[in-house]
């Protein structure tokens, strides 16, 4: 999920955003008629919109500056572009395709985020590269991997692949209809026979509490900011594992948590962020 930022009329275009010496400038297409400057995600609700951002870097990223019609062509930018760094997360959102993830008839392979429905959306490409570079040591094939908010099922389908049958991949995700329709679209996926088999599933309930049937987990990845990190995910993650979690309120950040092997943690903090707060599902339908 991607978070609330401010509600401003409009509709979020691609920007490309420089960060140089501890500050931004923003740069807006000239196609677009919002002057907000949209980090990475919108959604809309009725007589409103919602603009969000994820993350401003300290690297550069670029907003689809051009139509991009295809899976592979956008893995191609986000490598260009420095996002996708490894081969094999590259293989990977190469294998699953976006498209097979986003409502029918919007642009699957921009950049940018999209609404999904229930107030949720599928994270921004780059975000998505994102992750699974921080986690892909820890996705290795046999191991275990937990996906809370899994929304669209997108990144749970990345998981399964690169754990492969021999490990498990969990998707949490408190919307029942989009537990619903992100099965679904696995089972147009590359993952398809993952999930058949059992090495892929996603449930309904509540992310907070995690998945305890299958842990511990080798990597966990939560989509929506916590006030602070849940000891219920802190207790499922393997020594040796990883988490990477937005937290925070207002200001957040995606932070990194490792688990020692000895138990002890270690968090480091990647960079800023702002998502929708991990929260119940009543208070994520309020006004939808």
């Amino acid at each position: 999920m991607a978070a609330l930022a401010s509600r401003l009329g409009g509709f979020c275009a691609p920007l490309k955003i420089r960060r140089r010496q501890g500050s931004a400038r923003f740069f807006r297409s000239p196609s677009s008629p919002c002057s907000f400057p949209c980090f990475s995600s919108c959604s809309t609700k009725p007589a409103s919109h919602f603009h969000f951002f994820h993350r401003l870097t300290r690297m550069e990223y670029f907003w689809s500056r051009g139509p991009i019609d295809t899976n592979r062509g956008l893995v191609e930018q986000l490598k260009q572009y420095g996002v996708i760094k490894s081969n094999k997360v590259a293989e990977v959102m190469q294998n699953i395709d976006r498209a097979l993830f986003v409502p029918e008839g919007t642009p699957a392979y921009v950049d940018t985020p999209m609404p999904i429905g229930y107030n949720a959306t599928i994270s921004a490409p780059h975000m998505h590269a994102t992750c699974l570079e921080l986690l892909k040591e820890h996705l290795q094939p046999g191991m275990r991997a937990l996906d809370i908010g899994s929304g669209s099922g997108y990144l749970s389908a990345c998981f399964a692949l690169m754990v492969g049958p021999q490990g498990r991949a969990v998707g949490v995700e408190h919307i029942p209809e989009l537990v619903a329709s992100s099965i679904n679209s696995i089972r147009r996926s590359a993952a398809s026979s993952l999930l058949k088999d059992g090495s892929l599933s996603v449930h309904v309930s509540d992310g907070r509490l995690g998945w305890p049937e299958l842990a511990p987990y080798d990597a966990i990845h939560v989509g929506a900011a916590a006030p602070e990190i849940p000891s219920s995910l802190l207790e499922q993650l393997k020594p040796g594992g990883r988490m990477v979690i937005p937290v925070g309120n207002f200001f957040q950040d995606l932070k990194v948590v490792d688990k020692n092997p000895d138990g002890s943690i270690s968090v480091h903090d990647e960079t800023s962020v702002r998502y929708v707060p991990l929260t119940s599902r009543s208070a994520q339908l309020q006004d939808y």
